[in-house]
């Protein structure tokens, strides 16, 4: 098929990408001219592991970029809306929904061809419906439904592995207002065989998006409450206590033969410093907000963010206990990114860590093997020494914190035998063996 993505973020050049990939000819359009240009030249201006290999792959091939949006709907046969829904503390912000929409909808009414388009963009149930629907039919004077087809279609990408879940899809849902428009989104996803595929309407799409992520964000605020409990009553580990709830065979079943299935979603259920990024937080609240606006308050979501919020202080607790004052300690802060595998630093438990340490005047090393630039962005009027390597920040400080689980940082080990004297070691996500480390201290331990 010939497909128009609007807004080339991190799921719509994702999602071109892949498709393109897949054989389909796509066509990513943004209105910044500057990032157009990178993605034409095979320069990705996100980081996204194996990414870059994919659009050069594919660029000037089954892909380009333009900021042309109306000459790319003329020319596709489907259009997915990819811009950003950023949430403002009592709604989602619909600005640029609202705008793609309503150019879209301008296209169409110079299109005489059947037209799909599909909201791929995170929105609260009914957005599709009672938004984007009214726009694209009031610009382009048409029916939908009768003269061009409306859609919703979720993602379901987590960053760092989001080029693996987009070709290797575990579901896929296809929302629309009618079959005609279902079986148009059936059409792109065909070349993805043997995956499960749900045919629903476009508000049942929106709440499955809302709800997939919600329960993993509650998963993840459970372990953290746990942990913490397990601090507070003392002679108990969290990674010992999940341990034993993960060999439950409802969570990890035994196969026939003895072998026992771990299933992915368990590292969920584990204690750390806290969930970040652009999903969890920002859906969580949303649908917390979408809940109140229609009466129905959600008390357990509310009680996920209030513990998630609190959850960088465990790391601060953990180091007041074993220094009376931070006021001049050197402290090593390994990962700013809020999960491995992205330079994306949005809503990571890193930065309110960072802040409260400068608060206390501790002299801050830091080392992210790719999130580096975007930290010293955000504390660019703060003094921090930002390492080029991992063994960099370990040399001459009195304390380390582990916040990221780079796959780097399993060498911390080896790295701090050879200090004297040894470094307070705290692990923010429980990442390494205990006993491997001379002075370790973590989370729920």
């Amino acid at each position: 098929m010939k497909v128009s993505i609007i807004g080339t973020g991190y799921v719509g050049l994702v999602t071109g990408v892949c498709l393109a990939e897949k054989g389909h000819r796509v066509i990513c359009v943004d209105v910044d001219q500057e990032k157009v240009d990178k993605i034409n030249q095979a320069i990705p201006p996100i980081y996204e592991q194996g990414l870059e290999e994919l659009l050069e792959k594919n660029i000037n091939v089954n892909l380009r970029a333009t900021t042309d949006l109306h000459k790319s709907v003329i020319e596709t046969d489907i259009s997915l809306i990819a811009v950003g829904t950023p949430f403002d503390g009592s709604e989602i912000d619909l600005t640029y929904i609202q705008e793609a929409s309503h150019r879209i909808g301008k296209a169409l009414q110079d299109k005489s061809t059947y037209h799909v388009v599909v909201v791929k963009s995170t929105v609260v149930p009914g957005t599709t419906d009672e938004v984007v629907l009214p726009i694209l039919e009031e610009a382009s004077g048409k029916k939908a439904g009768v003269e061009f087809g409306v859609g919703m279609n979720p993602e379901f990408l987590r960053e760092g592995e989001a080029i693996q879940d987009f070709m290797f899809p575990d579901r896929i849902v296809l929302g629309g207002i009618d079959e005609k428009s279902i079986n148009a989104l059936e059409e792109l996803y065909s070349v993805f065989d043997g995956v499960d595929k749900l045919r629903t309407n476009p508000k049942t799409a929106e709440m499955i998006k809302y709800t997939a992520n919600s329960l993993l964000a509650t998963m993840i605020s459970f372990s953290n409450e746990i942990g913490n409990l397990c601090t507070a009553l003392g002679g108990i580990d969290v990674v010992e206590v999940m341990q034993g709830v993960h060999l439950d065979k409802r969570l990890s079943p035994i196969m026939p033969n003895g072998d026992r299935i771990v299933p992915s979603f368990t590292t969920y259920l584990e204690a750390g410093c806290g969930f970040g990024g652009s999903c969890f937080p920002k859906d969580v609240k949303a649908l917390i907000a979408h809940g109140e606006k229609v009466g129905r308050p959600m008390r357990l979501l509310d009680a996920v963010i209030q513990v998630n919020e609190q959850q960088p202080q465990q790391v601060l607790s953990l180091l007041k206990k074993h220094f009376p004052s931070l006021k001049g300690i050197r402290i090593a802060v390994l990962g700013l990114a809020f999960k491995p595998g992205t330079d994306d630093v949005r809503e990571s438990p890193a930065i309110p860590i960072v802040k409260d340490l400068l608060a206390q005047e501790v002299e801050i090393r830091a080392y992210d093997p790719v999130a580096k630039y975007e930290a010293q962005r955000l504390f660019s009027n703060h003094e921090i020494l930002y390492c080029d390597d991992l063994a960099q920040a370990l040399q001459d400080v009195q304390a380390v914190v582990l916040l990221t689980r780079w796959e780097e940082f399993k060498r911390i080990p080896e790295l701090l035998t050879h200090l004297d004297p040894q470094p307070l070691f705290i692990d923010g996500r429980r990442m390494l063996d205990k006993n491997s480390i001379a002075r370790y201290d973590g989370i729920g331990l």
